[in-house]
């Protein structure tokens, strides 16, 4: 059996972009759902989201690994929050200077130059609060397996075919 490794960070960057193009699918159809009552639930969202939600949630990674065991999970949500309005902001500012900002706030009361809005602060602590418990936490403790054999049953499998089978005899 191979030596076990944890994911590498370009591993763990994919999974966080994945799981930010998801969340940001979800969210647009649930608003659209919510505000039009559009029984199609139209999620939506851009090829940057990849870039912009990968890069940030490993920069949320490191947060939390250098802040876990010195500040309590609110403080560290609104340091994660925080910092996504920064990052949001950058990279809305610069994608628009090509023309290419998926998002416009502009007609929310509490927005900054159409970039950010601070109607999202809830969700956003929210959304920092579920990175950080379930998404950050779990994809830290995934591993890969030097030379494993990809048909082979994981260990978790086999755990439990011998716990049935000792139960039959």
């Amino acid at each position: 059996m191979g030596s076990v490794e944890p994911l590498s960070p370009l591993s763990r960057w994919y999974l966080y972009a994945i799981h930010g193009y998801f969340c940001e699918v979800m969210f647009t159809a649930t608003w659209e759902f919510v505000v039009n009552f559009n029984w199609k639930f139209p999620g939506v969202t851009s090829v940057w989201a990849l870039f912009i939600y990968g890069t940030s949630i490993m920069v949320v990674e490191q947060m939390y690994l250098l802040l876990r065991n010195r500040y309590g999970t609110a403080v560290r949500c609104l340091l994660y929050t925080l910092w996504t309005y920064a990052w949001e902001f950058s990279t809305g500012y610069i994608l628009r200077q090509f023309n290419a900002c998926p998002w416009d706030y502009s007609q929310f009361d509490y927005d900054f130059m159409g970039l950010v809005t601070l109607e999202y602060a809830v969700p956003w602590f929210l959304a920092s609060l579920i990175v950080e418990k379930l998404v950050i936490r779990n994809t830290l403790r995934l591993r890969f397996e030097e030379g494993g054999d990809p048909n082979a049953p994981t260990a978790a499998i086999r755990a439990v075919c011998k716990c049935l089978h000792s139960k039959k005899n």
